[in-house]
């Protein structure tokens, strides 16, 4: 009979210490990375933190008188709120944006899937649409925001003679800067999704095929699943980013009504042309949290991995 012998205590240590050498190494190379992360994010984001809690001007931030929680929710003689949890206007710029973000980001992850699904199969002419399709996207963010805007002018804008001033009013701008961001943003999204797809291997669909199945079978049954990483993933990127709009409601609407739809541009209203540096940075921390908290939901509740 053979026997099968344990592995021996000495082989046992020489792996274990070559791991542990190897996670020495890699703390090592990342020490100088993680310094300059706390240098340039870690630093700001304190002061952030420490200016909220105190009355400070952005032109003399050095004679900041400390608040405390006066910035967040603070209610004077009178029972009038003064902190940011009690303004209606930053609740309905918190609205706003996640109303934007949830159907900017649905519309571009359907569509995106659709044409990733396109530009997946083989037909003639498909590298030249692979690159027209990046064309949106490439152009920068603050020139396509200005040319829609020019489109959507009421009095000589091709659209806008025919819509209105749908810019004017902030229900109706919402979702005019979600056409703008879906067609911006959703040749983004199908180059994630596209990817992924390249990802997949043939053999499955083949095995499919000979087993009967439709291609809408083995889109449901195949493709979806498979994908399933990459959508989690795409989805996290983009949602994120869309709850940090700001220069396309900035540019299409103006700095007083962007900041009616727009967590970041609240707080660039209050923080620049207020040159309020301590309720300022108070809204800009609300917004840290927010966005914080929909990043642990994502991974949390959709087990996304990163690896």
């Amino acid at each position: 009979m053979t026997k099968i012998q344990a592995a021996s205590p000495q082989k046992k240590r020489t792996r274990g210490g070559v791991e542990a050498a190897r996670a020495r190494s890699a703390i090592w190379f990342l020490i100088p990375a993680l310094i300059a992360i706390a240098l340039v994010a870690g630093y700001p984001l304190f002061k952030t933190f420490y200016y909220s809690f105190t009355e400070s001007n952005i032109s003399d931030p050095a004679s900041a008188k400390w608040i405390g929680l006066g910035n967040y929710w603070f209610t004077n003689e009178d029972g009038v709120g003064l902190g940011v949890l009690q303004d209606p206007g930053w609740w309905a710029a918190v609205w706003n944006t996640i109303k934007f973000s949830l159907v900017s980001v649905s519309l571009e992850l359907v569509l995106g899937l659709g044409i990733a699904m396109v530009l997946n199969s083989k037909f003639r002419g498909r590298t030249f649409m692979r690159t027209a399709m990046l064309v949106p996207w490439a152009i920068p963010t603050v020139v396509s925001a200005q040319m829609w805007a020019f489109m959507y002018n009421d009095s000589f804008g091709l659209l806008g003679t025919q819509l209105g001033a749908v810019l004017a009013d902030t229900n109706t701008a919402i979702w005019a800067i979600v056409a703008v961001d879906v067609w911006k943003t959703t040749p983004f999204m199908a180059l994630l999704l596209l990817a992924g797809l390249q990802g997949l291997s043939a053999d499955v669909y083949e095995a499919a095929d000979v087993d009967g199945a439709s291609k809408w079978t083995q889109f449901w049954r195949i493709t979806l699943p498979l994908l399933k990483p990459t959508i989690l993933v795409a989805l996290v990127f983009r949602t994120l980013d869309a709850l940090r709009v700001f220069d396309v409601m900035y540019v299409m609407m103006g700095p007083n009504k962007a900041a009616e739809a727009s967590m970041t541009a609240y707080a660039r209203l209050n923080l620049i042309d207020n040159q309020l540096l301590g309720y300022g940075s108070a809204v800009s921390v609300v917004i840290f949290l927010i966005i914080m908290a929909f990043t642990v939901m994502y991974v949390t509740s959709l087990k996304v991995r990163f690896d």
